[in-house]
């Protein structure tokens, strides 16, 4: 093959995907411990082109007499100002979509394609706001069954890094 073919071939090879935050954006403060060190240990696992984030939104005080539609607006108004431009925003929510792991594995392999990060909504003990859900993108669902809401970090943080090691032929996920 001569230089100019191979130039031509390098230039018609697909694009190698480029490093993607995932951001856990997640209300609530002041976790058990387990909760955390099962969720940092998910993170440091996982691929540095995927590094995991969690940012966590102070939840409006229950106390007060606001209406629930008032507590998640102010919740809404917190977790909008964490999230960084032009990040592709995905609602945790009961009546997302429920994908299986290597569904999951193929949805973040598009998303890094996309070039952008990806954020994930969680929402307090009321859940997100309807705006909030309205602005995402997409809409996912972890389970069918009822998850605290720290479980649901774990939960996540550990699906995030199944897939990513499905995406990197790495052996932890054997399914």
């Amino acid at each position: 093959m001569g230089s100019a073919q191979a130039a031509q071939a390098e230039n018609e090879a697909p694009p190698v995907p480029g490093p993607m935050k995932l951001l856990v954006v997640a209300v609530g403060a002041r976790m058990p411990g387990w909760i955390d060190q099962a969720f940092d240990e998910y993170a440091k696992r996982m691929p540095r082109s995927m590094k995991t984030e969690l940012i966590e939104i102070r939840p409006e005080p229950r106390s007060g007499g606001k209406s629930t539609e008032q507590l998640m607006a102010a919740e809404a108004a917190r977790i909008e100002r964490t999230l960084p431009r032009g990040a592709f925003r995905v609602a945790l929510d009961e009546r997302g979509r429920e994908l299986t792991t290597a569904e999951l594995a193929r949805w973040l392999d598009a998303r890094r394609q996309d070039g952008r990060d990806v954020a994930f909504l969680i929402g307090g003990a009321d859940g997100l706001d309807q705006g909030t859900k309205r602005s995402a993108e997409a809409t996912l669902r972890l389970s069918a069954l009822t998850l605290p809401h720290g479980l649901a970090r774990v939960l996540l943080a550990e699906q995030l890094y199944r897939a990513a090691s499905i995406l990197e032929n790495h052996p932890y996920h054997r399914g």
